[in-house]
């Protein structure tokens, strides 16, 4: 028999046996795919038609309807150079949003620390601080809003005019007292308006750290117990084991929290902007001019966005694992 006649057999196909990365990358694309279709389905043609309006005006048609006419940036124009809340508006927001950043994530993480600690009823604690997370979103915050026995409150009691614009009754602490307590102490006038300016938003700082305190509880859990006994057995304090240990390994969670705290902040019903904008919105022919200002605003908290990353991640510590 010649070996041209013999046949060879086919080679076998080998199976291809996915990897266990490539197989969570699937479930996790199950998991999200509902949000896909949901964003290109929804909310991509609201994003695109705003985006179109923002260069546009509306004109109304004598038989009913309306045309848009391009425009260019006379609306991002109108936004920035004639009217003159917006911009106040605006730069007041980003102002505000500097001195809130550092208050809630502080709070947050010394609150985590201290709900960290083996205590007892540490988990009606945690509980308690994450109610009011609960009670100033949805429904609820809705009623609370339209509260009329609370607004009538509000405006019928009033404290003594100390001739500062601020009501006495509100605050729990002023500038005058805290001046008092640091009177041997070089402390300046802005130092002590931010102190008691956060001493008496106290309440506001703990319904907006809910959510950040529990990240780093996540993330101090995360924590190797192995790690703080070898830092025991070499004679560390507990200082040095937190600004050592704990705080280099939640630096990526402080991170997220100052992201979430951002966009939190500016996408909250209480933000100033965000009202003016929807006022400006129900005012005749002013649905073009605040798209261009959402565009902007929605820059804008990019921008802030991408300058937080940049400073943050040059001080981010990740921990290596053996894979």
């Amino acid at each position: 028999m010649n070996a041209s006649t013999v046949q060879k057999a086919p080679p076998k196909k080998r199976r291809k046996i996915a990897s266990l990365d490539k197989k969570k990358a699937r479930a996790g694309w199950f998991f999200v795919m509902p949000f896909v279709l949901g964003f290109i389905i929804i909310y991509l043609p609201v994003i695109i038609d705003s985006i179109k309006y923002s260069f546009n005006e509306i004109k109304i048609l004598p038989g009913g309807g309306y045309a848009l006419e391009f425009v260019g940036f006379e609306n991002y124009q109108k936004a920035l150079f004639e009217d003159p809340s917006f911009v106040r508006t605006l730069t007041g927001g980003i102002q505000q949003l500097i001195f809130d950043i550092p208050a809630i994530v502080i709070f947050s993480l010394f609150m985590a620390v201290l709900l960290n600690q083996n205590m007892f009823g540490r988990a009606a604690f945690r509980a308690i601080f994450f109610v009011p997370v609960i009670l100033s979103t949805g429904l609820i915050d809705q009623i609370d809003q339209s509260n009329v026995l609370l607004s009538y409150m509000g405006e019928t009691t009033s404290g003594i005019d100390t001739g500062t614009g601020r009501d006495t009754v509100t605050e729990i602490v002023s500038v005058a007292d805290l001046s008092r307590l640091f009177r041997n102490m070089q402390v300046g006038r802005e130092l002590l308006d931010y102190v008691a300016n956060y001493v008496n938003q106290i309440y506001n700082i703990i319904n907006r750290s809910g959510v950040q305190m529990l990240i780093f509880l996540a993330g101090l859990q995360s924590i190797s117990p192995s790690i703080y006994e070898s830092c025991s057995i070499d004679g560390a304090t507990a200082w040095e084991t937190f600004w050592k240990i704990t705080f280099p390994m939640i630096s990526p969670m402080i991170l997220a929290n100052t992201i979430y705290t951002v966009i939190d902040s500016f996408t909250s019903q209480s933000n100033a902007v965000m009202n003016y904008i929807s006022q400006v919105y129900n005012e005749a022919g002013g649905q073009v001019v605040s798209s261009a200002m959402s565009w902007m605003y929605f820059l804008l908290v990019l921008l802030i966005i991408a300058v937080v990353v940049a400073v943050l991640s040059a001080y981010i510590f990740y921990q290596r694992r053996d894979v």
